[in-house]
Order: structure tokens, then sequence, then C-alpha cells
């Protein structure tokens, strides 16, 4: 449930709204786009600037925050520790061209989880609903992507609604995709992310079914010891706005349009 309580904010644009709710578990950020939006951008809530990404990174860093790979233990409290998670969806090219050197001057980590079918492509499942066309990440910029020290997951082949596919063709989105990219990278692919936040039981148990280590969900809130790491919680990253609500009420209908 998105909540406008001040002692549980839901979207991070800084460190200090955060303090309270990161002292109760450990945070993963999850980030989409990077860099200006096009004009026709529908949901503007996914993109981060440049300098405001780089401004959030820095904050984090002179906080005494490091980055820790997925998944997280949740024992370990940040307020000894400052630990955090970094995480991008979809794996768009901005994020290649505009994360790269602040991930490197703050000395962070992090994960891109891809839809392993549309590497070099562009983002059809949002296309087709109204969203703008962004290109993704190819197979060069994921190699520089992973020298650069970071991990790369799975976002499923072609990025659907698990739930609403047969089970069939979820085990195959799930399972295929691991290998695809396993295949193509080198590199074990070990954490997994429900496209739209879309996941019930039986798609959790095909997840780890197929040998991954973790699955990240839309599911608000930071990390406990008694979270499972194949439902963990996150939070989004955006550019500072009040008027979040509408975002959230546009992305939801986008979602409910994609249903029908």
């Amino acid at each position: 449930m998105i909540t406008t309580d001040s002692r549980d904010p839901s979207h991070y644009t800084s460190l200090a709204p955060f303090q309270t709710l990161f002292n109760l578990g450990l945070p993963i950020l999850t980030y989409h786009k990077l860099g200006p939006r096009p004009r026709n951008a529908r949901l503007k809530g996914l993109y981060v600037s440049e300098k405001l990404f780089g401004q959030q990174l820095a904050e984090l860093r002179a906080a005494g925050f490091t980055t820790i790979p997925l998944p997280p233990n949740g024992d370990e409290r940040p307020t000894q520790h400052r630990r955090i998670t970094l995480t991008f969806d979809d794996g768009y090219q901005n994020v290649f061209r505009y994360a790269l050197e602040p991930l490197a001057s703050n000395g962070f980590r992090a994960i891109q989880y891809l839809v392993a079918a549309r590497l070099g492509l562009t983002n059809d499942w949002d296309v087709r609903i109204g969203e703008a066309s962004e290109a993704l990440m190819d197979e060069t910029e994921v190699r520089e992507w992973l020298a650069a020290g970071h991990e790369i997951g799975s976002h499923t082949l072609t990025h659907p609604h698990l739930t609403q596919v047969s089970a069939q063709q979820a085990r195959t989105e799930i399972q295929d995709s691991k290998k695809h990219l396993e295949d193509t990278f080198g590199v074990l692919v070990r954490h997994f992310c429900y496209p739209y936040g879309d996941w019930n039981p039986a798609i959790r148990d095909m997840v780890m079914e197929a040998g991954y280590a973790s699955a990240s969900t839309t599911l608000h809130g930071v990390n406990t010891i008694d979270t499972s790491p194949f439902e963990l919680r996150r939070i989004t990253a955006r550019y500072p706005s009040r008027n979040w609500q509408l975002i959230w009420r546009g992305l939801r209908s986008l979602f409910q349009r994609q249903r029908q």
C-alpha cells in the first residue's frame, strides 16, 4: 500500500525522510531510467536526472553507506553497517550512459535486471500501452557493465505479467531467461525480478525451482531477517514532486490496461 505517512515515505529522492525507515531493516533502491525525459513520456516519475542520481549516490556515500550484493542479510542492521543495495529494472541504455561514472566515483555497485530476449532492442511492452520508446542495453554494453564490477539479473525473456500467462509460459520466461543470459555473458545469473511486481506463490516457487537465489518485488519497505529472499521489498527512487499520487495512478492505470 502506498502511503503519505512521513514515517514511511513512498518514493526516494533524498536520505533525510528515510532515516527512520532505513533503521528498521536493509533498504534496496530501485531505478528504471536515467537522464532526460522524452516529451511523450507518460510515467515521468520513472526517470531520474543524471544530476539527481549523482546527488543521491553522493549523499549516501557521505552518510557512510556502502552497497552490498543480493540477497541482503536481513540480520545486519543498517544503523550499524549502513548498507544498501541498488537495482535497475529493464536494462535501459540510458542507465548504461548515465550510471557508470557516478557509481564508480562513489565506489558503489549495482545490479541490472535484463529482459533477456530484448537486448539491443526497445521496451516494446511499454510502447504497446502508450509509453515512450527507449533503447535497451545491447550485448556490448552489458559486457561493459559487467566489466565495471556490476551484476546482472533476469527480468524474464519478454517482460510479461507472469500470473496472466500459462504456467508453461511463465516457467519458460523464468528458466530460459536465466540460461540465455548465462550462455551469452558467461556469468552465473542468481537473481530475478518479477515484471510489474506481478507474482503469486506458484510463480515464486517456479523462480526458486529455476535455481535463483533471490527475487525482487515492488512491495514497499526494507528487508529484515524475516523477509523471504524471494519476496524482497524495494523503494523506488524518483525525482522530487508533490504529484506522486498522479504518477502512481498513471502507473496503476497502465498496468490495468495491460491486463485487458
